[in-house]
């Protein structure tokens, strides 16, 4: 069975030709015009593309006649094409979607987990020497540059990074020891 894709490079009619011409003339930068309009969804842009190609065919628009130039009218459709399916994506329900629950789904188990590492972390911690423990307090758990965390704990600024440097590595060594990468 021989079968004739529509603008292929078997097709026979002259009206397949001109779509396949069409294509190969402005498919590239049609391409390229959706796909930005899409954040770079290469799927959706592929489907903007054909649907833009078929009704091309479906209108017999496929070459430049009586003024009307091709190329702008499919940019048109295709930007039309666009904003008809992000505006109903936006008038659909989110439960309908089928993403909220695996969402809902994907939070609850972050959670846990949260909880979990926490839990690990915070007995990680307990190992550490309290000088150790202040320097990590004031960097990282209070969000401070370390000249501000020397300044807080009144030692020099080079102790504060030695501190945090061998409390880090103390802290990794008692993650690894229960069981955390």
């Amino acid at each position: 069975m021989n079968v004739t894709v529509i603008g292929s490079a078997s097709a026979t009619s002259p009206d397949e030709q001109a779509l396949r011409d069409l294509f190969l003339h402005n498919g590239p930068a049609l391409y390229t015009y959706v796909l930005r309009m899409l954040g770079g969804d290469t799927h959706r842009a592929e489907d903007v593309i054909q649907e833009t190609l078929m009704r091309c065919w479906n209108k017999r628009n496929l070459v430049d006649t009586e003024g009307m130039a091709v190329r702008p009218w499919m940019f048109r459709v295709a930007r039309n094409l666009v904003i008809d399916q992000h505006r109903t994506r936006m008038a659909r329900p989110l439960e309908i979607s089928g993403d909220t629950w695996l969402r809902e789904l994907g939070a609850k188990a972050d959670d846990s987990e949260q909880i979990l590492s926490s839990i690990l972390v915070h007995d990680a911690l307990r190992t550490l020497t309290p000088a150790h423990r202040e320097a990590l307090r004031e960097t990282f758990f209070a969000d401070r540059s370390t000249q501000e965390a020397a300044t807080a704990l009144g030692v020099p600024q080079g102790t504060v990074k030695s501190r945090v440097y061998y409390a880090l590595r103390s802290l990794r060594k008692a993650l690894e020891e229960r069981g955390v990468r």
